[in-house]
């Protein structure tokens, strides 16, 4: 995807900047293999006569310390000149970095501004992005229809955390009426794609039957990918299902070493599940457990 994004961008350079078009090409391939020191060496006087391209690219090599001293400050200058010009990564990457405070003074205003531009120009991650703002209020007035609008727009271009994004909007009714199908339609693409919020999510609509026929098999599935990538209430919830034998055969160790890592990760409902699952083993089985968690742990989550 990064190489695709990439050529896209060089041969729109070539389209508009012909004269440029030899060394543009010669700066882009030693940047993608690598080799920063000629990238910066043909992009710098490109980037100073207002090629957009070589700007962006020295808004990244500046951003990320790729053959020059990590400037935030200086990533910032050339995006700006390269998003001023309308080019919509550089207008995102401005966003994020007037969103977090990076090289600029915190403004979320600003933040909205750049992500609107970048948005209207159909990025996927500035669309993303700019719900983000409306859901929260942040730059703008709280709005979940016009959070939904973004999302969507981002959804709609597979982009997973917008999906997922979407999905809790439906599930609360906020912005659009309250609908479990369609949100579990919006998890359910996202989780998909790996998305751990999502995953857990689409786990509680099959174990409450929400949207979808109740499954515990399939909450205990989703809640198990989730748990894996480390998501805390997932670790939670599993436990609770090892616990009372939904989904799964009962199982007091697991459902003890799940609540004990969802603890750990600072679940305050982890906590309290551990602890009533103790109450049922033997200081030996808790021990076992303990043993569990920590196995779990060295193998990142995985087949625990």
């Amino acid at each position: 995807m990064k190489k695709l994004v990439a050529l896209l961008i060089v041969t729109f350079a070539f389209a508009t900047t012909p004269a440029f078009s030899a060394d543009l090409e010669k700066g882009w391939h030693a940047y993608e293999e690598g080799d920063y020191a000629t990238a910066l060496q043909e992009f710098s006087p490109l980037a100073e006569e207002g090629n957009l391209i070589a700007q962006y690219y020295l808004g990244l090599m500046y951003h990320y310390g790729q053959g020059v001293a990590q400037d935030i400050k200086q990533a910032v200058k050339w995006y700006t000149l390269t998003a001023e010009q309308g080019f919509a990564m550089a207008q995102y990457n401005l966003g994020l970095m007037y969103y977090n405070g990076l090289g600029v003074v915190q403004d979320y205003k600003q933040a909205v501004k750049w992500f609107t531009l970048s948005s209207e120009q159909g990025d996927v991650l500035a669309q993303y992005n700019l719900g983000l703002m409306y859901d929260k209020g942040q730059g703008v007035v709280q709005d979940y229809r016009q959070a939904e609008k973004w999302y969507r727009l981002s959804a709609e271009q597979g982009y997973a955390k917008a999906q997922a994004s979407l999905g809790l909007l439906y599930y609360n009714g906020q912005g659009v009426p309250q609908d479990y199908k369609t949100a579990v339609k919006w998890y359910r693409l996202s989780s998909e794609q790996g998305d751990a919020q999502a995953q857990v999510n689409l786990g509680l609509m099959y174990n409450k039957g929400l949207g979808v026929v109740q499954d515990y098999k399939q909450a205990v599935k989703w809640y198990t990918l989730s748990a894996e990538q480390g998501d805390a209430q997932a670790q939670a919830n599993l436990g609770v299902m090892y616990a009372i034998g939904k989904g799964v055969s009962q199982d007091y160790f697991r459902a003890h070493m799940w609540a004990n890592l969802a603890a750990s990760n600072g679940n305050k409902n982890g906590i309290k599940g551990r602890d009533l699952i103790a109450k049922e083993m033997t200081p030996v089985q808790i021990e076992k457990a303990q043993d569990l968690a920590r196995a779990c742990v060295a193998k990142n989550y995985k087949g625990c």
